[in-house]
């Protein structure tokens, strides 16, 4: 996979986390999957929907998803078993490395961030075990905004967080609920066709 760098003097750099930079996406739908399963869903967890909420907070992701099955469902306790399922399957994570090969030049000499729809604990649980903690002094997570992607509230965040203008940011994302809200913030992006991983 080789990245292309738009045009710009970016001043920031703003990288989701789950399908950019580390490949968690088959371990967070088999987790979606085995959760509602545990609801009630007969067969399989569509596998377009999931990919087509990439970015949009783990919460939402529960109600949507039960909705779509036309399953009645406690979004928070579905949401609750399926972050506890996905942090028991770390041990198998892999990184994406062109994305963090990049991260890693741009950070020596600009600030980088993470802008992930996780919630917190599982961001940094993510980050530990990847060893990409220290590359990130900038972090912000579902549960430091009112309104995850495609908002650009946490884009937004991670701008003012890191002292660059929103216009100075450049954006790595992998889905396109973070492009749009990318774009809301007034960012340029970079898609990451981490699907085509596996």
């Amino acid at each position: 996979m080789k990245i292309k760098i738009p045009e710009g003097d970016f001043g920031g750099y703003i990288f989701d986390l789950d399908g950019t930079l580390v490949d968690t996406m088959p371990l967070h739908y088999t987790a979606w999957e085995a959760a509602l399963k545990k609801a009630g869903l007969k067969g399989r967890l569509d596998e377009n929907l999931f990919y087509e909420l990439g970015g949009v907070p783990s919460r939402k992701v529960a109600a949507l998803l039960g909705k779509r099955h036309g399953l009645v469902l406690d979004p928070d306790a579905v949401y609750r078993q399926k972050e506890e399922m996905f942090k028991g399957s770390l041990e198998k994570l892999t990184v994406i490395a062109p994305v963090v090969e990049f991260a890693r030049k741009v950070a020596a000499s600009h600030p980088v961030a993470i802008a992930s729809g996780g919630t917190r604990d599982v961001v940094e649980s993510t980050l530990r075990k990847t060893g990409l903690a220290p590359l990130f002094p900038v972090v912000v997570t579902a549960d430091d905004v009112e309104h995850g992607k495609p908002a650009p509230d946490m884009f937004l965040l991670a701008a003012k967080r890191m002292g660059v203008p929103p216009s100075g940011c450049l954006v790595f994302e992998d889905g396109q609920p973070g492009i749009r809200a990318a774009e809301a913030a007034g960012m340029k992006w970079v898609f990451v066709q981490s699907r085509l991983l596996g």
